[in-house]
């Protein structure tokens, strides 16, 4: 089989900001654009930000909505939280170890683009529980 790509379309309210938030500070490469959406390079993976007009409500919670990366070498999420602590993007949530000494254990970070949309950056220190591990129940850490 060919590689696939993932693509995700989410709304923002500003092109110009849009590309700089997400080309000046995540990093990504900037496509095809017009005056309503531009393409986004997030490492492989084809994002596009469409202009709405609506207003867009912030969730509460990282639930039930956001998107983002899954690392397989934890050099790469530092790297990546190196990255964007430099370029001051703004945190959801802080970095921090979710499910300690579980099959399920990773490291992860929030961050709020400026039309509140999230987004998760994480490694799985067992790289099984990013699709397998069915014997736990732990998917997301709400009661």
């Amino acid at each position: 089989m060919n590689p696939v790509l993932f693509h995700l379309a989410f709304p923002v309210t500003d092109i110009e900001q849009a590309k700089e938030y997400y080309g000046n500070g995540l990093g990504c490469e900037i496509g095809r654009e017009s005056r309503n959406a531009v393409i986004l390079n997030l490492y492989g993976n084809q994002l596009v930000a469409h202009l709405t007009q609506e207003t867009i409500t912030p969730q509460r919670g990282i639930y039930p909505r956001h998107f983002g990366l899954v690392f397989t070498a934890e050099a790469d999420w530092e790297a990546m939280l190196s990255h964007v602590q430099q370029k001051q993007l703004t945190f959801y949530q802080e970095p921090r170890l979710r499910f300690p000494d579980e099959i399920t254990e990773h490291r992860t970070f929030f961050l709020q683009d400026p039309f509140s949309n999230l987004m998760e950056f994480k490694f799985y220190r067992h790289t099984e529980a990013i699709f397998g591990s069915r014997e736990s129940a732990a998917v997301g850490d709400r009661a």
